[in-house]
């Protein structure tokens, strides 16, 4: 009688793995595509090239859930990074590819569950459209749990390989990293997952209300326009510092800084940068703080997001002003304008 109901829960567990086979191969091919795109098509973990993979993490810095000391640790310490970023791409190469061949299949799942999360806490508000950072990141997140407890099935090389390995076949605390029947009773099983997806629905539905109000109240994509942060603005000794910090827009392009306007309280321009003069900036005169940064284009300033910076203007209409309250304007191509007042 016993060994007729362990013959019918493996062959339950592997029809639940051939129903998630579908979900194991393209879960593990976005993972692994990740190292695949990166490494093999093209090498986007070259610091200084165009699309180095750093930069991209930088962008999730301004409103990252959670894990925001860690990046900007990460983003202010070149090094550390380019090693964070290789090390985060060889997992994902191997997770991915591990996943797709059912090997190791819960160990494996337990790495997607991980990987996923990382991506909603950290880039879960990005998304020009659909909101598809948050999107992959919930999902992929549900997908590895799912896959913990389906395990590997038929087609997969924990079915065809682990029970040959002498070591490990016949352990029950192999199923827990591998496939097959989970050593535990069946009302436990139902508990895990049914706790287990409430556990994620909470988190579905909080993460869309924090990053969108998804749930209630007015919706918010913080990836559609750009939005700068102005602070530290000074006059002193005829110079006119500040810092930027780029916190909303698109991660794909900066935003394009075609003015920087000082006024007076009478409304007189005492200076101002067009786009040509802000195109022809001097870099000497930007201090970076991040791996993305604030550079001169062909026809405006680039700010990518995540950016932050400090700028030093030094010019003679500032040298000679009088004491008073002023007003530091910037303006984006879009026509969207920055304000801060400045006391002198």
């Amino acid at each position: 009688m016993i060994n007729h109901n362990k013959q019918e829960m493996s062959y339950t567990y592997s029809m639940i793995g051939l129903f998630t086979l579908s979900l194991r191969l393209v879960v593990g091919w976005t993972y692994f595509s990740a190292f695949w795109r990166r490494l093999i098509l093209e090498n986007k973990l070259i610091p200084d090239a165009t699309g180095y993979v750093g930069e991209k993490f930088n962008h999730f810095l301004p409103n990252a859930l959670g894990i925001k000391p860690m990046i900007e640790y990460m983003v202010t310490n070149p090094d550390i990074l380019w090693w964070a970023m290789v090390i985060f791409t060889i997992i994902e190469g191997i997770v991915g590819l591990l996943i797709m061949l059912g090997f190791f299949t819960r160990l494996m799942s337990i790495g997607v569950f991980g990987l996923a999360t990382g991506i909603l806490l950290g880039s879960g508000w990005l998304g020009t459209t659909c909101l598809d950072e948050w999107q992959i990141g919930i999902l992929g997140a549900t997908a590895g749990f799912t896959l913990f407890l389906s395990g590997g099935g038929k087609y997969s090389l924990d079915y065809l390989l682990i029970p040959k390995i002498p070591f490990i076949q016949n352990r029950s605390w192999t199923r827990w990293l591998t496939s097959g029947i989970l050593p535990v009773k069946t009302n436990t099983l139902s508990k895990i997952a049914g706790i287990g997806a409430f556990a994620l629905l909470f988190l579905t539905l909080a993460t869309n209300q924090i990053f969108h109000n998804g749930v209630w109240g007015k919706l918010h994509n913080k990836s559609v326009k750009p939005k700068i942060e102005i602070s530290d603005a000074t006059i002193n000794n005829g110079k006119l510092s500040f810092s930027v910090y780029r916190v909303e827009g698109a991660d794909v392009y900066g935003s394009f800084l075609i003015g920087i306007t000082l006024k007076d309280q009478k409304g007189n321009v005492i200076l101002h940068k067009d786009s040509e003069d802000l195109a022809h900036f001097p870099e000497s005169s930007i201090h970076n703080k991040y791996i993305a940064k604030v550079i001169p284009g062909k026809y405006s300033l680039v700010i990518p997001l995540g950016s932050k910076a400090g700028i030093t203007i030094d010019d003679s209409s500032i040298a000679n002003i009088t004491k008073g309250e002023y007003k530091l304007i910037l303006t984006d191509i879009s026509g969207i304008t920055w304000q801060k007042n400045i006391t002198y």
